[in-house]
């Protein structure tokens, strides 16, 4: 999280830390906690198995990611640093088809696994919460809060995007982790017949025709991967350009 070139006069808009906390504020939170819910409901308790699986090989592909975005990107005369797959696959492999096509299609992406899943999960709560005619105005007054809030953050660039990370991050994290805890401890007797169920969902174990098993270990696998991609962002892109600014 620090190094010897991580003080005020050496390369990159931001330190360490704050991209890292930039990187981490995509993935803690609602891809963690709605992506696991909405990947159990569809493929059972078998795709968390498979969610592990993702994140473990995920690892690698986000520190390769990571690293090629350091090691191609670009730094302009007045200090300001660019970088990210779009780069790497221009300078890297000399496609540059595949750089502007890549990020291309992550502005669209934010606009839907980046804005629309997160708005959707605050949004939701006060939904069910509220009479049906009331629906449209507390949606509406809410997207606007939010829409403000994002806005004052986005508009200071990289910079104000990392310095409120790197305080609201470590915090985010710290409750998450300790509510996770909590929960685990208040079901300590769940936890065994939960894992048992984990394996056997992830295998097809104790199904009792050899196609119902098939069905089930595709189905968990299919969701497991997708929502585990969806919420540790492997081989996204996204955390190679919070990390190529540091």
């Amino acid at each position: 999280m620090s190094g010897k070139w991580d003080g005020p006069n050496e390369k990159g808009e931001i330190t360490y830390f704050q991209a890292l906390s930039t990187a981490l504020s995509a993935t803690i939170g609602t891809g963690n906690i709605a992506g696991v819910a909405t990947a159990i409901a569809a493929g059972g308790p078998g795709a968390v198995f498979w969610m592990w699986v993702t994140a473990f090989l995920g690892m690698a592909t986000k520190f390769t990611c990571c690293m090629l975005a350091v090691h191609f990107r670009e730094i302009g005369k007045d200090g300001v640093v660019a970088g990210g797959p779009m780069y790497y696959l221009d300078k890297g492999l000399g496609k540059r088809y595949l750089g502007v096509s890549f990020a291309i299609f992550t502005v669209i992406a934010s606009f839907g696994i980046g804005n629309m899943v997160q708005a959707n999960s605050v949004v939701d709560p006060f939904v069910h919460t509220c009479s049906e005619d009331m629906r449209l105005f507390v949606t509406s007054i809410i997207g606007v809060i939010m829409a403000l809030l994002v806005g004052i953050v986005i508009i200071g660039g990289v910079k104000r995007i990392a310095k409120i990370a790197e305080k609201i991050v470590p915090f985010m994290a710290m409750v998450y982790v300790i509510t996770a805890l909590i929960i685990i401890a208040l079901n300590i007797e769940k936890l065994v017949p939960v894992l048992k169920e984990i394996f056997e969902g992830a295998f097809g174990i104790n199904a009792a025709v050899g196609g119902a098993a098939g069905y089930g270990v595709m189905k968990a696998m299919q969701f497991g991967i997708a929502r585990g991609v969806f919420s540790n962002e492997s081989g996204l892109g996204s955390a190679a350009i919070a990390h190529a600014a540091a």
